[in-house]
């Protein structure tokens, strides 16, 4: 599956789908993110149920900026509109294929019931 370059326009729909979405936050002039493409762009062929995007923090700046991006390369994955992973810095190929392993064997109607537990105990707290 090829990478997408996601935009300030098509961000939220992105982060909605039940398919996860992993985001490679970069720079054009960044070299870590330049060593990381290829990586990324291999995971994307060997994991065709997962969508790869891409988010260049030169011309998505406020994007970057409304999401806190201090550093890139930074990786985020969502699924069901829910941040499930996020880290500053490129992964190993072992370590990117660990992650997106762990992140379809999530059970997201338990993930979505323990948010709405902690939002109701935060919600009392008040």
């Amino acid at each position: 599956m090829s990478v997408i370059e996601l935009d300030q326009n098509t961000f939220q729909a992105a982060t909605e789908a039940t398919q996860p979405l992993i985001i490679d936050f970069w720079a054009p002039w960044c070299g870590p993110c330049r060593q990381f493409g290829p990586v990324f762009e291999a995971a994307a062929e060997k994991h065709p149920d997962v969508t790869f995007a891409k988010i260049n923090t030169e011309e998505q700046t406020e994007l970057a900026s409304a999401l806190r991006i201090r550093s890139i390369p930074t990786l985020m994955v969502f699924r069901e509109n829910v941040l499930l992973f996020q880290q500053a810095g490129a992964l190993a190929p072992n370590q990117l294929d660990d992650l997106l392993k762990q992140v379809k064997e999530l059970d997201m109607a338990k993930v979505h019931a323990e948010i709405a537990e902690q939002e109701k105990a935060s919600a009392t707290k008040h």
